[in-house]
């Protein structure tokens, strides 16, 4: 998992005006929080943001927050970005501070490697969970969850009691949740038409 930075501005004054004026200074209103901290109104630059969740880690990174006050040197994750619907834009950024000492529970997205017997064979690949929750250490967080297609047949699954993990990491989805199949393919089979006597 990706370390990054990031600066922090504390912010005394809230509202829809003030987030307005914060955008237009490319600037994202945010909110830091956390266990046995209040809420932290904040001001991130848009470009740290962005530079802070690049990677493969995404909005999984750790970012330890500069600047802030007290907030100064503390690790975070970002858990929510609010976005303008129609333009795509970021309207809000929700960041949690974390314990390096104590486990997290986020979601992390599935990647499959190597090419499946069953796919080989005519066989469709049907990923149904794109992503996974799980629980670990900060420090332990994977940027995915790799699981090897190459010995899955038509018409068997992967489950997750099957993907192999790093130690230190627990999946919470339910064991027999198939992430992975190989679906067989229909043939469609044409009939000729009677010939016309």
């Amino acid at each position: 998992m990706q370390q990054k930075q990031m600066n922090i501005e504390l912010r005394t004054k809230t509202g829809t005006g003030v987030s307005r004026r914060l955008r237009n200074a490319d600037m994202i209103p945010g909110v830091v929080y956390g266990k046995g901290l209040d809420p932290v109104a904040v001001s991130i630059k848009y470009r740290d943001l962005q530079t802070a969740i690049s990677g493969a880690g995404g909005q999984n990174n750790l970012i330890t927050l500069v600047g802030g006050g007290s907030l100064d040197q503390n690790i975070a994750i970002v858990v929510d970005i609010q976005r303008d619907p129609i333009k795509r834009t970021v309207k809000h950024v929700d960041l949690h501070r974390i314990n390096p000492k104590e486990k997290l529970r986020i979601t992390v997205p599935v990647v499959l490697t190597g090419t499946a017997i069953g796919v080989k064979e005519g066989g469709l690949l049907d990923l149904a969970h794109h992503e996974l929750h799980i629980e670990c250490l900060p420090g332990n967080i994977p940027d995915s969850i790799t699981i090897d297609v190459s010995d899955l047949k038509i018409a068997h699954s992967i489950h997750v009691s099957e993907i192999p993990l790093p130690e230190g990491i627990t999946i919470l989805d339910q064991p027999k949740i198939p992430v992975v199949s190989v679906l067989g393919r229909v043939k469609e089979e044409t009939e000729e038409a009677p010939a016309a006597a």
